[in-house]
């Protein structure tokens, strides 16, 4: 009895042996399995840490001798010319296009946010830069962009001999015919004909940029864009001379339209609203009169309205000099007569040609708008019908 007693008592020990044998079991081959595996992590992360230093010291040495390589190229490109810059050639080259509302340089603003409504899309070269450059660009309101003044009559000049080009001085709006050293101005017939202007960026789309308050003309070679971040671009307290600070000076009086040119306007609508920047008649109208609220006559046309200088010759008809700083055509038409109001000005905006008389008390009469004579309606133009969701949203 007392012997079945302790058998009974003895099989649950054995059984709890056992268990707890098993169990020290398993956790020493568990520990040792672990031990096995964070060994070979341990060799595993070694040899990682000496393949990223010999990675590192590799890609440090092509750095170094790439480095070296385009200092000695530069060096033989530049050769013996290194301190004078003369002939040295940079990578430079157009990544854009502008398709603008100002089809010549006459009527262009001469500087930037002057017409709000003035608007202009960029589109990028898909073979440069890939879309994916312009991601974040709409975060920003504005944007700087440098250009090429593709127009400027003297390029060829600059090729040639651009020592005996360029003129260190040029007229000045503002100071009616007075001079100024070229650097000391914003005239786009520079050494370097580059620009630099900043507009309000309205809408990004795919490779494209819709910009207002633009300045440039349409076909404009765009060379960069940067973001304005107002904490390094705006200067508090900047100093400019007196005769710039006069901001109304070539602000007109007043802008009124004839009583025919609605009806032209209407008819013109119907051919080009496809293709323009602008979503009705009445806008278009709007920014016709920011265009004219400027006079944008160059200086001579100012100082003697009755005398024609030339008639330009362009890709359009009547395609003239802007009058920037300094111009070398003009498009008027004389009706007779020695006062300002007898001359008929051109105008072309949106491939639309538009006359208008100014007095000596600058109030200008818009008379008539018509279609350009040689403008393919059919052209490609990325308009307001382009943006018209991406604006609304």
């Amino acid at each position: 009895m007392a012997a079945a007693e302790n058998w009974g008592w003895t099989k649950p020990a054995i059984a709890l042996a056992v268990a707890a044998t098993s169990a020290t079991v398993i956790t020493v081959i568990s520990a040792s399995f672990l031990h096995k595996k964070i060994k070979s992590l341990n060799s595993m992360v070694s040899d990682l840490e000496v393949s990223l230093k010999a990675s590192t010291a590799k890609w440090v040495s092509e750095r170094r001798g790439r480095i070296r390589a385009q200092q000695d190229l530069r060096k033989v490109l530049m050769g013996d010319k290194s301190e004078s810059l003369a002939g040295v050639m940079y990578p430079l080259a157009p990544i854009a296009v502008v398709q603008s509302c100002f089809t010549t340089r006459n009527g262009t603003p001469r500087q930037p946010l002057l017409v709000p409504l003035a608007r202009a899309c960029l589109l990028f070269d898909l073979s440069r830069v890939p879309t994916s450059s312009l991601e974040g660009l709409a975060e920003y309101s504005h944007c700087w962009i440098i250009y090429i003044f593709h127009l400027n009559t003297n390029l060829d000049k600059l090729w040639k001999n651009p020592s005996r080009s360029m003129k260190a001085k040029v007229h000045v709006p503002k100071l009616k015919g007075g001079k100024k050293g070229v650097f000391a101005t914003r005239s786009p017939h520079r050494p370097c004909p580059i620009g630099l202007t900043v507009a309000k960026v309205e809408a990004v789309l795919g490779h494209m940029v819709l910009l207002s308050g633009v300045d440039l003309v349409d076909g404009t070679p765009v060379l960069d864009i940067k973001p304005y971040i107002p904490y390094c671009d705006s200067i508090k307290g900047a100093q400019v001379p007196e005769w710039v600070k006069e901001d109304g000076l070539l602000a007109t009086a007043t802008v009124k339209f004839a009583g025919d040119f609605y009806s032209a306007l209407a008819d013109c609508w119907v051919k080009v609203e496809k293709n323009s920047f602008y979503a009705s008649c009445d806008e278009l109208e709007c920014f016709i009169k920011q265009v004219l609220s400027w006079d944008i006559r160059s200086v001579s046309q100012r100082l003697r309205p009755h005398e024609p200088i030339f008639k330009g010759k362009g890709n359009l008809e009547g395609d003239v000099a802007s009058g920037l700083e300094e111009d070398n055509f003009e498009d008027i038409c004389l009706n007779g007569g020695g006062l300002p109001q007898d001359v008929l000005y051109h105008l072309f905006l949106e491939r639309l040609k538009i006359s208008y008389r100014i007095d000596g008390y600058t109030n200008v009469v818009v008379e008539n708008i018509a279609l350009a004579s040689d403008v393919n309606t059919d052209h490609k133009r990325h308009g307001y019908m382009t943006w018209r969701h991406a604006l609304i949203a």
